[in-house]
């Protein structure tokens, strides 16, 4: 049994003819001729043994054939850079695409200084204006000369057709150049134009120093075995290797038969409180119950009470009613419960409870005035109105609070006014007309 170079013991054909035993390098023989056996079918592979030691490294054989390259490796790290060549010459103009459209002007430069005032020529004698010729061919274009003096205006000629452009005179020096205006808004990239034809190849330039040798390839496949050579004398063995490290894991056995059950333990103390679960879905309705007994009636909604009190001008509120006097309603209109709503005199009026009244009354005077609710003999401000011009009525609608009972309500011209509000006998017709006051208990 040899080792073969993967450092495993085998028998198989293959690894003992790529590789015998290492010994020492023997004389080589001579060129046998070639065997015309073909390669036996493969073996079956042999358990693997445990690797032996390495044994010492022996003086190199001598090199075999060729063998076919391996897969190339990957690129090492890139060299410096070479020195740069020298630039090849300048490849022919390629076709000019389309001009994009122009960007913004930028703010304009700083005038380069005034070059010096050439000597002005003598003015030519004007001739008369011949006529005009044919054009001839554009010559081209001279250096530019001196400008001389401007000549008298000449009778202009008719406009000849246009000649051929000149060509472009040599370039002048360039003037110092002003300073940057701001960037313009870069106007859009117009169409890529077609490539010129590429320029010759310029001359290479000096190689560059060699870089680093770059990783390991891959193996290559191992090349053909070449002919067996003549045996060497066998090495020494070499000395046992230690121990190589244990093997993976084998997959686990099978699941062996369950063993009777232990006895009850003692319970565990109870563990804390876990966290409450996902509501459950909706369960289904239940039958409804019976029907309860019915509760105390409460107390009756709507109005409790309510009262109208109203005056007819003429004859009543003959006299105008001063500032901080009230006005009279007299008369007395329907009244729901004569012991809630009453009146005192012609002009005040008792609210027997403690509640809350709706009191709303309409009254036409002359001037324009104002009135207001009084409730025992305090203003209430908030009840306030009035008219500026005319002959209309006033008209007051508002909810007051009592807090005691036998509260005393009145409509009053206000104190601290300074016009005396008339009663308007007969408004609007012939007639006499009422000022109502309406008083409504609500709770």
């Amino acid at each position: 049994m040899a080792s073969c170079n993967n450092g495993r013991n085998c028998s198989c054909s293959r690894c003992c003819i790529a590789r015998g035993l290492q010994g020492p390098p023997g004389p080589r023989g001579p060129q046998g001729f070639p065997g015309v056996g073909f390669p036996g079918p493969q073996g079956p592979a042999g358990p693997i043994g445990p690797p032996g030691p390495a044994g010492a490294v022996g003086p190199a054989g001598p090199i075999g054939p060729q063998g076919v390259p391996g897969a190339a490796g990957p690129p090492g790290e890139p060299g410096p850079a070479g020195t740069q060549g020298e630039p090849g010459p300048q490849g022919p103009q390629g076709i000019q695409g389309p001009v994009g459209p122009a960007g913004a002007d930028g703010a304009p430069g700083e005038p380069g200084p005034a070059g010096p005032q050439g000597e002005p020529g003598p003015a030519g004698v004007q001739g008369p204006v011949g006529p005009i010729g044919p054009q001839g061919p554009a010559g081209p274009q001279g250096i530019q000369g001196e400008p001389g003096p401007a000549g008298p205006q000449g009778e202009p000629g008719p406009a000849g057709p246009a000649g051929p452009a000149g060509a472009q005179g040599i370039q002048g020096p360039a003037g110092p150049a002003g300073a940057d205006g701001a960037p313009g808004e870069a106007g859009p990239a117009g169409p890529q134009g077609e490539p010129g034809p590429a320029g010759p190849q310029g001359v290479a330039g000096p190689i560059g120093p060699q870089g680093p040798a770059g990783p390991q390839g891959p193996a290559g496949e191992p090349g053909p075995a070449g002919p067996q050579g003549v045996a060497g004398p066998a090495g020494p063995a070499g000395a046992d290797g230690a121990d190589g490290a244990p093997g993976p894991a084998g997959p686990p056995g099978p699941q062996g038969p369950a063993g009777p059950a232990g006895a009850q333990g003692v319970a565990g103390p109870a563990g804390p409180q876990g966290p409450a679960g996902e509501p459950g879905p909706q369960g289904v309705q239940g039958v409804a119950g019976p029907a309860g007994p019915a509760g105390p009636a409460g107390p009756a909604g709507g109005v409790l009470a309510f009262a109208d009190f109203f005056a007819l001008m003429p004859p009543d509120n003959a006299a105008t009613v001063a500032p901080g006097t009230d006005v009279s309603f007299p008369q007395d209109g329907p009244n729901g419960d004569l012991t809630q709503i009453f009146r005192t005199g012609p002009s005040s009026f008792n609210l027997t409870n403690i509640g809350f009244y709706q009191v709303l009354f309409q009254v036409s005077v002359t001037e324009a005035g104002q009135l207001i609710l009084t409730l025992n003999g305090a203003d209430l401000a908030y009840t306030v109105v009035g008219r500026a011009t005319g002959t209309s009525q006033i008209v007051e609608m508002a909810i007051v609070e009592t807090t005691s009972v036998n509260s005393i309500l009145t409509v009053r011209n206000p104190a601290g006014n300074s016009t005396a509000l008339t009663i308007t006998p007969l408004a609007g017709g012939t007639r006499p007309v009422s000022a109502h006051l309406v008083i409504t208990r609500l709770r």
